[in-house]
């Protein structure tokens, strides 16, 4: 499928307009029906989004009772571990707002990460008990090797077609983590990348107009089956780009 790019002049318009899209799907989905699902990234970009969900006039707009929070990915850390995805999503927004606790499911990966993975997958099939992981809003990012999520370059659970949560690790590190996998991640209503930074350029060049290599550019295997896709990127990031809409 074919992906939207939207371009923005900085980091900070960026977020704004993603804690907008946030709010304006929560507000839909509960609308419709009852509830809202989304996915969470962990990473710099999408804390500062974050922060403004929990500020007005955004967080007056979100019907807190009806959110549900799932993580697309964490690493296997202590919950109070400054890595922590859950911990900075926390920091950043959970303590500011009056959403359920028993409605925020971060990712526990304990000392069994293959056994914390089937938990996860678990909990994330009862939440859709009639068919797939139809998240209403999942917010990803990508890493400079390509990465989305903890999905990396020549990582087995590129490959994976089954199962939707998988026990990944980065090459180069002994730390394990817990992610989403593409089965689950394209069956999303709607997937937005959140990218930043000069940094980025290449990658995020080579990830939308470059040859498809997804083994090596795992961001490619993100296509939702009958979702959209977005990608919200800032100037710094759209540097190399050939087709973005004008700068927001």
């Amino acid at each position: 499928m074919s992906a939207t790019v939207r371009r923005f002049n900085d980091e900070e318009s960026l977020s704004r307009a993603a804690a907008e899209i946030f709010a304006l799907t929560a507000e839909q989905a509960i609308a419709s029906q009852g509830r809202f699902s989304v996915l969470l990234s962990g990473g710099e970009t999408p804390r500062r989004a974050y922060e403004l969900l929990s500020q007005e006039p955004l967080c007056s707009r979100i019907p807190w009772q009806g959110v549900h929070l799932f993580w697309g990915d964490e690493r296997c850390v202590a919950a109070t571990d400054p890595a922590s995805n859950a911990l900075m999503v926390r920091r950043a927004l959970l303590d500011r707002v009056p959403i359920p606790e028993e409605q925020i499911h971060p990712i526990a990966c304990g000392t069994e990460p293959e056994v914390a993975a089937a938990r996860y997958e678990a909990l994330v099939r009862a939440h859709f008990p009639h068919g797939g992981a139809r998240f209403d809003l999942a917010l990803l990012g990508l890493g400079e090797d390509g990465h989305t999520a903890s999905l990396f370059p020549d990582s087995p659970s590129l490959g994976e077609q089954e199962h939707w949560v998988a026990a990944t690790r980065k090459k180069g590190e002994e730390i394990m983590r817990i992610s989403l996998t593409p089965p689950a991640l394209n069956q999303a209503e709607l997937v937005v990348f959140l990218v930043s930074g000069a940094h980025k350029a290449s990658v995020l060049h080579r990830v939308l107009e470059g040859p498809s290599i997804p083994r090596l550019l795992p961001a490619q295997l993100i296509a939702p089956s009958r979702g959209r896709l977005v990608w919200m990127v800032d100037q710094g990031a759209a540097r190399l780009l050939k087709t973005t809409v004008p700068a927001t």
